[in-house]
């Protein structure tokens, strides 16, 4: 490494020649010196003990030779005399250097290369010359857009747009007696938003309230302005050539934008447009899904929030849903677990939250020289709306918490993280999990993990040990007292069910088509036909909808889960229509005619499905889409979801589909009672069979076997056994209806006498008398 001044130093003629190189000492890099002593003949200097010993003299320059003399020359000196040659003279008596002589010579050059290299890179810097003339002082105030290094006779004054810790102050540092010419460095380092000034053997950090300087306030600030040069001056920009300037008194350096510091009004206006977007519905721009875009606008945030300057230790910016923390956490010599608890958020499903931070977090970048604080960001988001994953996993409140520490990636903590939720209370069908946010840079989706958090659940509050800092919160999972085998073997039963029943039903449909040629059972025959067509399009419709779900297109799904919609009305319909039809047949004693009869059921079996989802989607379109059912897989840790096309409103769920069954299952389950009655009135001996393959085939066409789903809103084995039957039950009806309905026709035909046989035709719900369309 060449010393402050001109490299080729000769043994005559001036010292100060060519362009300026800037490189720096030892004494700059806060460094020992090499303890080369000088040892001073008149106006010659020879270093003692370094090279070939004694016997190299050199002539310095006089404004040299009084800094050695004062003791403020550094040991860039040294290393000149060391390495460059300056006579062929030698004393008689000098010997030969030694092996070892050479060895520390070697370490002599290798040295402030590798001090170098330890040393923190800086973003700026600017060294010079300083001539004090006067007992002087450092000022460091404020500047609004560059950084500015002005002297006078009186002060070195430095300005940058760094805002010092008490605002409309300045910062004065009292400079060393001694008169001379001095080195000075100034030094800025962009991370941890310091100022530093090497002067001489002293170092200053600007900006701190150190023990020895005095804080003034601006008003009061007299500084008389003798203006004096700077001399032999450079400075570079990192990432750039370092430039040698001419003497002046005054510089100015202008800051790029990027590394312009962030004031408190930059962050509340950001907060409020990140605020109001969140409140928007979703627009996808350019092809990229609106939640993508607004998470490429929280992480330019993060950017301004982790520069921003303010007074005090802590600062809160925001109101609405998104609130933003920025936590000052000064270095100390013992690091200690900091902790912060939000404000309480009354009408909430999460009331707030709590964070401990261990003390190993902020021991990671310990050892940092131009590291003064740490910067913890609490970011506090009550919209989901950023954090999308494919599945449209739920979390507990839409309540999401990033927690970051600038500049700094944190992973694989000894000591966790803890996150605490304060919610109220959870039903008991649902179980918290703790989860992180994880971006997928293949897709516009990322998706939650819970890889390396632990849950630990309470009443009222979910505690997330984590060992990594990121965007976390608690995901709502659905059924967790199923394993996930159960699962599999439910969705099997489900598709292969389906599959069968829609071919049954199809087989069923072309059979009593044939059949309705027989005018005295042509009613009941198309009633029988037409629900088993409502249940082929409820099974095609719900074996295509998962397809459908994960297809690219948002209006192909609407309108799947619209045709699903439509399907299971018109089932539930005409459940209800079965059970009217069985009113008829045993309640009536006289079964009046009816003018266009099976015209007017046909309009209310499919004509009253039509006019509700008509109505739903055009009050709302978004009322029909990709609708997902989160299941927790304990393989891996992660969270899955099962997305069908459907209803995304589960109050139009509850109110319409739930509401409506209730209606359909009270008035069958009377005519089933009234069916039930008149079989008993009519038992006689040998007829017991028939009489429960009756009742069994009543109870699948009027839907009694739906009603196992309000057992699913229970917990333990019983809901898993009530899950079974109903998937078992419910995606075979349409098969169950062809059997049944086959086997009263083979008993029928098997029976012994015409009374046996009038009896058992009776109880089918398709043996009615004639009505003429």
């Amino acid at each position: 490494m060449l010393p402050w001044w001109q490299a080729g130093l000769q043994t005559h003629g001036p010292i100060f020649q060519g362009r300026q190189i800037a490189p720096r000492s030892r004494r700059e890099q806060g460094l020992p010196r090499a303890g080369l002593p000088l040892t001073g003949f008149g106006r010659q200097w020879v270093g003692a003990g370094c090279g070939h010993g004694a016997g190299w003299p050199a002539k310095l320059p006089p404004p040299l030779a009084k800094a050695a003399v004062a003791g403020e020359l550094e040991d860039e000196a040294v290393h000149l005399v060391a390495v460059v040659p300056l006579s062929p003279w030698r004393h008689p008596k000098q010997r030969e250097p030694s092996m070892m002589q050479l060895f520390l010579l070697l370490l002599l050059f290798l040295l402030p290369g590798m001090e170098e290299s330890s040393r923190q890179e800086e973003d700026f810097r600017f060294c010079g010359e300083r001539n004090q003339t006067e007992n002087s002082s450092v000022i460091y105030e404020h500047s609004p857009a560059d950084i500015s290094i002005e002297n006078t006779a009186q002060a070195l004054i430095i300005k940058g747009p760094f805002l010092p810790n008490q605002r409309n102050s300045y910062y004065k540092y009292s400079l060393p007696l001694t008169l001379g010419r001095y080195r000075f460095c100034v030094y800025w380092f962009k991370p941890n938003r310091t100022l530093k000034l090497a002067y001489g053997k002293q170092n200053f950090l600007l900006g701190k309230d150190l023990s020895d300087n005095i804080i003034w306030g601006k008003e009061n600030q007299k500084t008389e302005k003798n203006s004096s040069f700077i001399f032999s001056a450079s400075y570079i920009f990192k990432g750039q050539k370092n430039t040698s300037l001419d003497s002046a008194s005054h510089y100015f350096f202008p800051v790029p934008p990027e590394n312009m510091p962030v004031w408190e009004q930059d962050v509340e206006k950001e907060l409020t447009d990140l605020d109001s977007l969140m409140g928007q519905p979703p627009v996808a721009a350019a092809g990229v899904p609106a939640h993508r875009t607004l998470r490429n606008k929280l992480q330019e945030f993060e950017k301004k929030l982790a520069k921003v300057e303010f007074e005090g230790q802590n600062r809160t910016f925001g109101q609405a849903a998104m609130h933003a923390t920025v936590l000052k956490i000064e270095l100390g010599r013992a690091p200690q677990d900091v902790a912060f608890a939000s404000r309480r958020e009354e009408g909430r499903e999460v009331h707030g939250f709590a964070v401990d931070l261990p003390r190993s977090l902020f021991m990671k970048v310990k050892g940092r020289e131009e590291m003064v604080e740490h910067r913890v960001l609490l970011l506090d988001i009550n919209s989901q709306t950023m954090f999308q994953d494919e599945n449209s996993s739920r979390v507990l409140g839409d309540k999401v918490v990033g927690i970051s520490l600038v500049n700094t990636v944190v992973a694989n903590l000894s000591d966790p993280v803890v996150l605490t939720f304060f919610h109220n209370q959870l039903p008991r069908n649902v179980t918290p999990l703790c989860v992180f946010w994880q971006e997928d840079t293949t897709t516009y989706f990322g998706n939650w993990n819970s890889y390396g958090c632990t849950t630990v659940k309470r009443d009222n509050q979910t505690d997330c040990r984590c060992n990594h800092l990121t965007y976390f919160a608690v995901l709502m999972v659905s059924s967790p007292e199923i394993a996930y085998i159960h699962r599999d073997y439910l969705s099997i039963i489900t598709y292969i069910g389906c599959l069968i029943s829609a071919l049954a039903s199809v087989c069923t449909i072309f059979f009593l088509y044939f059949r309705s040629k027989q005018r005295d059972q042509i009613t009941s025959m198309h009633i029988h036909m037409n629900l088993l067509g409502a249940i082929f399009l409820l099974d095609i419709n719900f074996l295509i909808s998962e397809h459908l779900a994960s297809s690219s297109s948002e209006a192909t799904c609407r309108a799947g889960g619209l045709f699903l919609h439509f399907s299971l009305l018109s089932c539930l319909t005409w459940m209800g229509i079965e059970g009217y039809n069985l009113y008829r047949l045993v309640i009536e004693v006289f079964n009046a005619y009816h003018n266009h009869f099976l015209l007017k059921l046909c309009l209310v079996g499919w004509g009253l499905p039509f006019f509700c989802v008509t109505l739903i989607f055009f009050a709302n379109w978004t009322n029909y889409g990709p609708f997902s059912i989160p299941v927790y897989e304990s393989i891996g840790g992660k969270s899955t979801n099962a997305t069908i096309c459907w209803i995304t409103s589960p109050l139009i769920h509850n109110i319409v589909n739930l509401g409506f069954f209730s209606l359909v299952f009270l008035f069958n389950s009377v005519m089933l009672g009234a069916m039930v009655r008149e079989i008993l009135r009519q038992n006689k001996k040998g007829h017991k069979l028939k009489h429960v393959l009756a009742l069994f085939g009543l109870c699948v066409l009027l839907g009694i076997p739906w009603a196992l789903v309000f057992f699913s809103f229970t917990s333990g084995v019983f809901r898993l056994v009530s899950l079974y039957i109903f998937t078992i039950i419910n995606s075979l009806q349409g098969f169950l209806i062809f059997l049944w309905y086959w086997t009263m026709v083979l008993q029928a035909k098997k029976s012994p006498d015409s009374q046996n046989s009038s009896d058992s035709m009776k109880l089918q719900p398709n043996s009615s008398q004639t009505h003429p369309d």
